[in-house]
C-alpha cells in the first residue's frame, strides 16, 4: 500500500471508529485490566504480572520472532479500533496510537518499544506453548419469507430469556409447542441448509444476503445476542463417535454426510444443544470492509484480532502471535478483542481470518501450536 493511500485509510479508520460502542460474539463489556503494583521506571519491569489464568514473563523485544519484518500498519488498524473502547491500561496512549496511524511502520515499531513493554504470556505453571485455531464472518443467501427451499429460521432472542440461566435445549427448541410459541414473530430471516445455519451458531455472527418480500435483495449483518445458555457439543466429535471417517473438512464433509444420511440430519444438529439467537444490523459500506464486532465492542480486522480468554489477557491488549503452522505460518501484531465459549486457557487464541469463503477455507483448516507475548503500558515517574 502506498503512503498516500495509507494515509487516506488511516484518517478513515479514525474518524469512523471514534464512535464504535456495542459488541457481537459476546455481549460486549468494557475490560477491567489487572491490579498490579508497577514501579515507575524507565525500561523493562523487572517481575512477572499476574492474571487468574496466566503469568506475564518480561522479555526483551528481541525475543519476539520476526517483529523487525511485520508490517505494521496493518495491525494497527485493530490498535485503532482499540481505542474506540480501550481498557484502562491503554487509554491514556490512544493519542498517540491514532496520529500513528498514518506513520511508516517503522516508526510505529520503534513507538511501541518506547512506550510498551512485552511480555511472554504462560500459563500458572510455566507452559509458554498452546494452542491456535481461526474463525470467519460467513456469507449466506437468505428469505425474509420461509420458502419450500429456504426453511431454516434463525431467531432474534425470545421475551424472558434470562442471562445465565439455561433455556430449552436445541432438540426442544425445535420439537417443543411452548419453545416454538416462545419464538413465534421472532425469525430474522430463513436459510437452505441447517448445516450452513449450524456454522452461522459456531461462528456468532455473518451476513445475509437477503431477498425481501417484495424481491429486492440487500445484505445485512446478523451479530450475536443471546445463547440458550446450554453446553456447546461438537457435532464433528459426534460424527467420529457414529463412525463417519471423514470429518476434517468443515463443513464439506458434514455436508457429504448429511446427503448419505438426510433421515438423522435432525439427530445430527441436535447433538449440539447449544443455540444462538441473533439481532440483525445495518450494512453500510464503512461497516462492510470490517468483520463484526467482538466482545470489547469493537469491529475486528481481518487478520490482526484474536479472540482470547480475558482471565488470561484482558480486552483491548496487543498481542505478539507466532505459530508455525502448518496451516499457516503467522509472526504479526494482533489485539485481544474478542472471546468466544471454547476459548479458554493461557495460551490460547482464535484467529478472526476475515469474511467470506476464502477465509472460510482458512479458519476451517487451522488447528496449530503458538506462542503470545503480550504487551503492557510502561510506566514513567
Amino acid at each position: 500500500m502506498t503512503q498516500g493511500l495509507r494515509r487516506l485509510v488511516g484518517l478513515a479508520i479514525v474518524a469512523m471508529l471514534a464512535a464504535c460502542s456495542t459488541g457481537t460474539r459476546l455481549p460486549p463489556t468494557q475490560a477491567t485490566p489487572p491490579t498490579i503494583a508497577q514501579p515507575p521506571v524507565q525500561g523493562p519491569l523487572t517481575g512477572p504480572l499476574t492474571h487468574p489464568k496466566s503469568r506475564w514473563v518480561p522479555v526483551a523485544w528481541s525475543e519476539l520472532p520476526g517483529f523487525a519484518d511485520d508490517e505494521l500498519h496493518e495491525g494497527w488498524d485493530a490498535m485503532v479500533s482499540n481505542c474506540a473502547r480501550p481498557n484502562a491500561a491503554f487509554a491514556p496512549l490512544c493519542p498517540e496510537v491514532r496520529r500513528l496511524a498514518i506513520a511508516e511502520p517503522d516508526a510505529q515499531r520503534q513507538w511501541m518499544t518506547e512506550r510498551l513493554q512485552p511480555y511472554r504470556v504462560e500459563s500458572l505453571t510455566g507452559q509458554s506453548d498452546g494452542q491456535l485455531t481461526s474463525y470467519y464472518e460467513p456469507v449466506y443467501d437468505a428469505t425474509r419469507q420461509p420458502t419450500a427451499q429456504f426453511n431454516v429460521p434463525l431467531y432474534a432472542p425470545p421475551a424472558g430469556l434470562v442471562p445465565r440461566r439455561p433455556w430449552y435445549t436445541r432438540q426442544q427448541i425445535e420439537t417443543l409447542p411452548e419453545a416454538q410459541a416462545a419464538l413465534r414473530g421472532r425469525e430474522i430471516a430463513w436459510m437452505a441448509d441447517p448445516v450452513d445455519a449450524m456454522m452461522l451458531h459456531i461462528q456468532g455472527s455473518g451476513r445475509l444476503r437477503i431477498t425481501e418480500a417484495d424481491g429486492s435483495q440487500r445484505t445485512v449483518r446478523v451479530a450475536f445476542a443471546a445463547t440458550n445458555e446450554q453446553p456447546y457439543r461438537s457435532i464433528q466429535q459426534w460424527l467420529v463417535s457414529q463412525g463417519a471417517t471423514r470429518v476434517s473438512r468443515w463443513p464439506d464433509d458434514t455436508k457429504a454426510w448429511v446427503a448419505q444420511n438426510p433421515q438423522r440430519v435432525p439427530q445430527l444438529m441436535w447433538s449440539n444443544p447449544r443455540y444462538v439467537f441473533f439481532r440483525e444490523e445495518a450494512l453500510n459500506e464503512v461497516d462492510a470492509a470490517f468483520g463484526p464486532r467482538g466482545a470489547q465492542g469493537v469491529p475486528l480486522t481481518a487478520g490482526r484480532s484474536i479472540a482470547v480468554d480475558r482471565e488470561s489477557i484482558p480486552y483491548g491488549t496487543p498481542v505478539w502471535l507466532a505459530s508455525p503452522g502448518p496451516t499457516v505460518a503467522l509472526q504479526k501484531l494482533v489485539v485481544a478483542q474478542d472471546t468466544g465459549s471454547a476459548i479458554l486457557g493461557a495460551v490460547r487464541a482464535d484467529y478472526f481470518a476475515g469474511t467470506g469463503p476464502e477465509a472460510g477455507k482458512l479458519a476451517a483448516t487451522v488447528n496449530q501450536t503458538l506462542r503470545l507475548w503480550a504487551f503492557w503500558p510502561k510506566q514513567f515517574p
